[in-house]
């Protein structure tokens, strides 16, 4: 059985590709728009691919033979849709027998603007011939790397989410579930809402920061929008400031508060903790 990673130069996909290797897979096929950025990996065994999201002349020669796909959500916002659109397409052609596509917990329900892309691909699946199955992960813990360091030395960690819980993991965490599913059977026309066993409010998160940085922060909430002119001053482009601005708004509504059990079950395990994943990043 073939097994393939789109995406799989990014810090998710590659660390899919690695479980794989880890859980014997093969082949195991990565497709990247740059191979020289997964160098390693060939060197690996991994047959990497050259193709991006929206040359569906390259995606075809990448999906050949290919049994079982991850399509990692792309990062080109605004431009997400019709390129996950191409992949699906050239997996249709290519005869994929199951598609994995991270998506967001409640997708299509779920009001953020980081949502709306990942809505509009599910819609596109829902019609597609390929069978798949919906990762729908939650918030990785490094996404609050970037403020990590300024939150520790100014002792304040700031946000939007109000007394909003969010049940974070860490990136290894979900990408060990996508693996499980690309290695197992039984998966298609499955919805996995993803989430870790931690649901904090942003005041645990600061206590997390703490604890793992032995040096006290506190959480001080702000509104959206001035969260999101925080995040500009901070040099975040204005549109990705809005975005994060206005999912710690969907926090404060509980929209990422995930307590389905779905990534304990595909883990057989406890999901990472927060405090795991800072206290790695400031070591």
């Amino acid at each position: 059985m073939t097994v393939a990673v789109a995406g799989a130069s990014g810090q998710l996909g590659r660390l899919v590709v690695e479980e794989l290797l880890r859980a014997g897979a093969t082949p195991v096929v990565a497709i990247v728009r740059d191979p020289r950025k997964v160098a390693d990996l060939a060197e690996l065994g991994v047959d990497v691919r050259q193709a991006d999201y929206g040359d569906a002349a390259a995606l075809d020669l990448a999906l050949a033979g290919v049994d079982r796909l991850l399509l990692v959500s792309g990062n080109e916002f605004g431009a997400r849709v019709a390129q996950h659109t191409t992949v699906i397409r050239a997996a249709e052609r290519a005869g994929v027998q199951l598609l994995a596509y991270t998506s967001i917990p409640g997708a299509t329900e779920n009001p953020l603007i980081l949502a709306q892309e990942h809505r509009g691909t599910e819609a596109v699946l829902a019609e597609a011939t390929v069978p798949y199955t919906l990762l729908r992960n939650s918030w990785y813990w490094e996404n609050y790397l970037g403020g990590l360091a300024h939150a520790v030395e100014s002792g304040v960690l700031h946000g939007a989410a109000g007394e909003g819980r969010v049940a974070g993991a860490s990136r290894a965490d979900y990408a060990a579930a996508a693996a499980r599913v690309l290695t197992t059977d039984g998966h298609a026309g499955r919805v996995y809402e993803l989430g870790g066993d931690e649901r904090l409010t942003y005041a645990e998160l600061a206590q997390a920061i703490s604890t793992a940085a032995g040096k006290p922060v506190r959480y001080e909430n702000l509104a959206e929008a001035d969260y999101a002119a925080v995040l500009e001053q901070a040099g975040l482009p204005a549109g990705y400031a809005k975005a994060l601005a206005d999912a710690d708004t969907g926090i404060a509504a509980g929209v990422l508060d995930v307590d389905s059990g779905d990534l304990q079950k595909l883990l057989g395990r406890p999901a990472t903790s927060a405090v795991e994943v800072f206290r790695t990043a400031l070591a």
